[in-house]
């Protein structure tokens, strides 16, 4: 998120997708908030078994994308193709398994 190299995007996104579907529920009771809680603990914990983490500079190797340096060296070693396409499909995937109506 603005290249601050912090909690990658795709994983941002797709909490806020979990959140928008199963939300936080009413007042004392909650199992909304729960099973929320339960799915994206799921979504962060799978990501970080297949890429070892859901921080973005981690993810790129410790470059600096707040740099100017950081974005070229970013840009010349491909690592958009290289990381980011294969992490974002990655977030999707297991989204669309957490978010099926028969996962538990």
């Amino acid at each position: 998120m603005a290249c601050k190299g912090e909690v990658y995007g795709a994983v941002t996104g797709a909490i806020i997708v979990i959140g928008a579907k199963h939300g936080r529920g009413d007042g004392a009771d909650r199992t909304a908030t729960d099973l929320t809680f339960i799915k994206t603990r799921e979504f962060m914990d799978t990501f970080v078994e297949r890429h070892g983490t859901f921080i973005c500079r981690d993810l790129l190797g410790g470059y600096d994308l707040t740099t100017k340096e950081g974005w070229k060296r970013f840009r010349d070693d491909d690592l958009m193709n290289r990381i980011c396409v294969p992490c974002v499909e990655s977030a999707v995937e297991i989204l669309e398994n957490i978010i099926q109506p028969n996962h538990q």
